[in-house]
């Protein structure tokens, strides 16, 4: 599988705080995994726990952390290229003295294609991704046919992706690659009790925006 050329995410203005730079500076060694093409050891990784999920986009953290501290035995490997939800998502794990996440600021793609072991995830969260609402812009949405092939490889056999959005025309788009693919079976879902809602989707909600829940288990 070739490398991407079209990125599914636009880097943000930076206006990243003093306390989140230092964040960063400070926890990076403990918690925050560089770019290198080799396998990750998932194990070593994450030695007390018996799952890994990879969070794909996890804004300020918010969600990402409490879900890992109601998940104690499953790892969480989060990555986003927003300087400030790095920084954020750092000091909420010293905060919150969470030990089974690890942060990772590098394009989603490579991540999947390079680190992780084939048949390796229990899951991938995909919660409110840019939806590129501009039909120009609809060849950058994550959610085409070849993540969905690239995130089979690295999911095991009944492993999930699940994926929220508030953008109906993105859930429209979102179904009918999943229903043109034979390696994932699922759909839209009642909303998921242990996904938090968050500042973001709480917004969207009072903007009568609708969210939509999205379950795939591997074949």
């Amino acid at each position: 599988m070739g490398s991407p050329t079209i990125k599914s995410f636009k880097l943000r203005g930076t206006r990243i705080t003093s306390a989140q730079t230092a964040a960063r500076d400070r926890l990076w060694g403990a918690f925050g995994i560089d770019f290198a093409p080799a396998r990750l050891d998932l194990h070593s990784l994450f030695p007390a726990t018996s799952k890994v999920i990879l969070e794909i986009g996890f804004g300020m953290g918010e969600a990402t952390i409490t879900i890992a501290q109601n998940f104690a035995d499953t790892g969480f490997i989060a990555i986003d290229v927003h300087q400030p939800g790095i920084g954020k998502l750092l000091a909420g794990i010293e905060e919150a003295g969470v030990k089974n996440i690890r942060v990772m600021d590098e394009d989603a793609h490579l991540v999947l294609r390079e680190m992780i072991p084939d048949a390796s995830l229990d899951g991938i969260h995909l919660f409110f991704p840019d939806p590129w609402p501009k039909t120009r812009h609809h060849k950058r949405r994550i959610v085409n046919e070849s993540f969905i092939e690239l995130a089979a490889e690295k999911i095991k056999s009944g492993g999930s992706i699940d994926i929220a959005t508030d953008w109906v025309p993105y859930a429209i788009w979102i179904k009918e690659r999943f229903t043109k693919s034979s390696l994932f079976i699922g759909g839209e879902v009642a909303r998921s009790n242990w996904r938090p809602l968050t500042r973001f989707e709480g917004q969207g909600l009072r903007k009568e925006h609708k969210v939509t829940d999205l379950s795939y288990k591997k074949v």
